[in-house]
């Protein structure tokens, strides 16, 4: 059974969302980074940067244990573990992964800041909130015209480059944007969001 180890953020959920829809077995540990369990050195074994989530999944390659941390290469790891959600096609592939990449390097931090300017700065720095709520509009608008010819992010297909954006897209509200504004986008949200497995994953860790 795969170990994660992970908490309520958009690139924990990634990962959770994934494991859903591959169907495979996995144990939940959770790492409440509130109170700094990130920097357990149980937990820096298998996460070296001090960043959930992480697996540990000890069936790896020739049957021998893998640990991973970054959601991307987790997501690429139980793509080609399961083959599904990555296509085969060479083309396809890495359209899926240029996707990827693109929430990886653009949505994950841009977004990430505005939340931070928005909602945890200590002070409110208008400069810091209109830099990075302009620069995840301005990603929602990439993502709107490429949604406007494909079904999903990367085509036809879902992959693992729609389950890497949504969690991040589940929290337009913290980046005040409205999805109203994006239709593409919109379209595409009620289709992922209404997947059982999106469901499942995106409330891992269960939180009591």
């Amino acid at each position: 059974m795969i170990e994660l180890h992970t908490w309520g953020t958009p690139n924990g959920r990634k990962v959770s969302i994934m494991l859903e829809e591959c169907g495979l077995p996995y144990s939940v540990h959770k790492v409440d980074i509130s109170k700094g369990e990130q920097f357990k050195p149980e937990f820096l074994k298998i996460s070296p940067n001090n960043r959930i989530p992480a697996i540990l999944d000890p069936d790896g390659p020739g049957g021998k244990p893998i640990s991973l941390f970054e959601s991307g290469a987790i997501l690429i790891y139980l793509a080609e573990k399961t083959g599904q959600f990555l296509p085969k096609d060479p083309a396809k592939k890495y359209k899926t992964l240029e996707w990827l990449m693109w929430q990886m390097g653009g949505v994950g931090p841009m977004f990430g800041q505005a939340h931070h300017f928005l909602r945890a700065a200590p002070t409110k720095i208008e400069y810091g909130i209109k830099r990075y709520v302009d620069e995840a509009k301005r990603l929602y608008g990439v993502l709107d015209k490429q949604l406007a010819g494909n079904a999903f992010a990367a085509g036809e297909e879902y992959t693992i480059a729609d389950m890497a954006i949504f969690p991040w897209a589940a929290r337009h509200e913290w980046h005040t944007v409205n999805l109203a504004d994006f239709p593409n986008v919109k379209r595409w949200y009620d289709i992922v969001n209404a997947r059982p497995a999106v469901t499942k994953g995106m409330s891992v860790p269960y939180l009591n």
